[in-house]
């Protein structure tokens, strides 16, 4: 008779999603329009099926967003429920972020200790820009979910001997490609070593079971981008940030290649910390809260203490008692590349007009600047070197169990060591160690080399470090209650000691006295540790030092959920806590005057206005559900239209305004419309003429902008 199976609750990991969904959700109704640039294309994509399908940005379907659209759809469908608001788009990333906890939980248990799972699961939960990035409509914490669930799918063919679960795996890979395009490889080499470690097949059938799969990665990754450059230009929208109108070329040059060696396409400048190779650091001008800051970080590298005065979206709060001010000197900065237009050389396009060397006049600066304009937090990546990671720019979103991790790695490995076996013969535990370790090296080496992201790309690396840190922990627990003459016995000791003092690091960068608490709490822990390793408390002893070790980076998750943080640029850390959590990059304003004065004045024109980008659009599509087109794209710098193409849309009566943002962008069109165009007074719709908009792409006070109207008679 076969037995029934029984079900258990396990409290701790009941308790551990209650958390998550606390971190994520808590104060999502403060989510504003989230990243407006995303929530423009959602209230475009429910208009329609032709703008679902595609990703629209408008409503009119003229251009695309720069990421494929599965996670949009997502996005969309919750919109297409509950209407547009900032919560709902946000959504399915807060449910897509408690999923991943479940997954990580699922992966782990049935191999290892189910404390090793609680602890793994827990690790994710409050990792601070997995909390971050699960409270905004950007792609990563959906990304994330859709990683793992391939890799349970794996894991789960292996245990059950289901090869077909093998090929369910790989084809999630394939749609993770058309979340956030090439990142979603980057634990390809994970899964196809842990496959070849595990199956337990015979060669060639190992060998045909993953030539199926390959297949059916490449279906999954190619039948959407092929179907959109397969389809006439005049039946879909231009493919946003793409030099050639084309899926492909956006997949392998802006959102591949480029995120390696350096952005050429796509932007309107190179910011402030952006590809730099310099030893000396990155600028520090505004971002992302571990931005800069008094010390000295992992490599050699200088952290800044930024300077500056806060930007826009400024609510004048006070910031946490202790926390330290910016100051007003800054350290050595670090060389920016020499660009000299917008897309690379050869292209002829100015600069933006107070763009200076890696800087931005009229920006913000520093920790008080975090999340409220300025383009330097975007891309405040740290320098170049395999200590990056640890660096005051990275290490505060991601690294803050780390060393754990690491050392959790060794400990594991040598425990589930079978010496009965050959040396290269590996036990099912050390498979399963392989994957996560295989999952975090080939990431960590990008990241560290890789001269254009964003700091919330971390998220990438929480899922490997939550899972080692969850295992090592348990079996460096169990090596320590040995013989002290065995060398694995001082594992746990030594990440104690390492991760401790890595978080006091991270916390002084922004307070004085706190962290001597950090300090003190890892030395009790350590200390009870080695009075009660023979005792029957050891176990509590075991907890206070986890607990000493968590303490800190739940707090900088906490930063989030506390402010209330939706950002365009999510970032986890004090500095939200004494600014608007929404304010800066991906969070614009429409002036409301200027947005009734055209719809008013709109007659059978299909677009409300033109303008030069995305960040100066966006705000309007959402407010009034009606098509602005954004004739380069994200940034203005994309060659969508030709001023042969505007003036007959012009002529045709389909366009009768244009906004000028003081955006550099099409300069042809730009330079038209200024010159036969007729400027409406600012006093028409109540307005001035230098304060009407910034969204994204503003980058701390680009803003502002004219509005022309437009007749056949101007066309010549």
């Amino acid at each position: 008779m076969k037995k029934i199976k029984q079900w258990t609750v396990d409290w701790w990991f009941i308790g551990i999603l209650i958390l998550a969904a606390f971190l994520y959700a808590w104060n999502i109704w403060e989510a504003g329009n989230a990243n407006d640039y995303y929530t423009a294309a959602i209230t475009s994509m429910i208009q329609s099926w032709h703008n679902f399908w595609y990703g629209a940005f408008d409503p009119a379907g003229f251009i695309t967003v720069d990421k494929p659209p599965v996670a949009l759809w997502f996005m969309a469908i919750s919109a297409k429920i509950f209407g547009v608001h900032g919560w709902s788009v946000v959504l399915p990333s807060i449910l897509f972020g408690i999923g991943s906890v479940a997954l990580i939980y699922n992966m782990i248990k049935p191999r290892f200790n189910i404390w090793a799972a609680r602890l793994a699961a827990l690790a994710l939960t409050q990792t601070p820009i997995v909390v971050a990035d699960s409270r905004t409509n950007n792609m990563d914490a959906t990304l994330q979910f859709f990683l793992l669930l391939a890799s349970w799918c794996l894991m789960k063919a292996i245990s059950n001997r289901k090869p077909w679960l093998v090929v369910v795996s790989f084809a999630l890979i394939g749609v993770s490609f058309n979340i956030k395009m090439l990142q979603a490889f980057m634990i390809l080499p994970a899964l196809l070593l842990f496959f070849w470690l595990a199956s337990n097949q015979k060669l060639w059938r190992r060998l045909g079971t993953l030539a199926i799969a390959l297949v059916a990665m490449a279906i999954t990754t190619l039948a959407w981008p092929i179907q959109v450059d397969s389809t006439a230009t005049s039946q879909r929208p231009y493919v946003g940030s793409s030099e050639t109108n084309s899926e492909l070329e956006l997949a392998f040059g802006y959102n591949g290649t480029e995120r390696l060696l350096g952005q050429t396409t796509g932007t309107g400048a190179a910011f402030p910390g952006m590809g730099t190779k310099s030893k000396t650091g990155s600028t520090g001008t505004a971002g992302t809260p571990p931005t800069g800051a008094k010390g000295t970080a992992p490599g050699g590298t200088t952290a800044r203490k930024p300077t500056g005065t806060p930007g826009a979206g400024n609510t004048g709060k006070t910031p946490p008692a202790g926390t330290k001010m910016p100051g007003t000197k800054t350290g050595a900065a670090g060389k920016q590349p020499a660009v000299t237009t917008e897309r690379g050389a050869g292209t002829g396009r100015k600069m933006p007009a107070n763009f200076k060397k890696g800087t931005f006049k009229g920006g913000t600066r520093g920790r008080q600047g975090s999340q409220r304009g300025g383009a330097g937090g975007a891309f405040s990546i740290g320098t170049v070197g395999p200590l990056r990671l640890l660096q005051s720019d990275l290490g505060p979103q991601i690294s803050w169990l780390l060393p754990a991790a690491i050392i959790g790695f060794i400990s594991a490995f040598t425990y589930y060591l079978d010496r009965k076996r050959k040396w290269y013969q590996t036990t099912i535990q050390q498979n399963h160690l392989l994957f996560w370790l295989g999952w975090l090296i080939p990431v960590a080496g990008f990241f560290s080399i890789a001269s254009f992201f964003h700091p919330y790309y971390m998220i990438m690396l929480a899922p490997p470090i939550a899972a080692l840190f969850g295992i090592g922990t348990v079996t460096m627990f169990k090596q320590f209650k040995t013989d002290l003459k065995h060398w694995q016995a001082w594992l746990l000791p030594i990440a104690i000691v390492v991760t401790t003092g890595l978080q006091a690091w991270y916390v002084s960068l922004y307070y004085q006295w706190q962290p001597f608490l950090v300090i003190a709490g890892g030395l009790l822990g350590l200390i009870l540790l080695f009075i009660g390793r023979t005792k029957a408390w050891r176990k509590t002893a075991l907890g206070v030092a986890i607990a000493a070790i968590m303490a800190a980076p739940a707090f900088w998750s906490l930063t989030p959920t506390i402010a209330g943080s939706s950002a365009g640029i999510p970032s986890a850390g004090p500095s939200l806590l004494s600014s608007s959590g929404n304010g800066g990059l991906g969070n614009g304003t429409a002036d409301s005057g200027l947005l009734k004065y055209v719809e008013k004045h709109q007659g059978n024109s299909k677009y409300l206005f033109a303008t030069s980008n995305a960040s100066t659009a966006a705000p309007y599509i959402i407010k009034s559900g009606k098509a602005v087109m954004a004739i380069g794209g994200f940034n203005g710098t994309d060659p969508a239209i030709t001023l042969k193409q505007f003036k007959a849309l012009v002529k045709k009566g389909d366009m009768k305004y244009y906004l000028s943002s003081g955006r550099s962008g099409n300069s042809k069109i730009e330079a038209w419309v200024t010159k036969v165009g007729k400027k409406v007074a600012a006093s028409q719709y109540g307005g001035t003429s230098s304060s009407s908009t910034q969204g994204f792409g503003s980058r701390g006070g680009m803003g502002g902008g004219t509005l022309y109207e437009l007749d056949a008679s101007m066309v010549k």
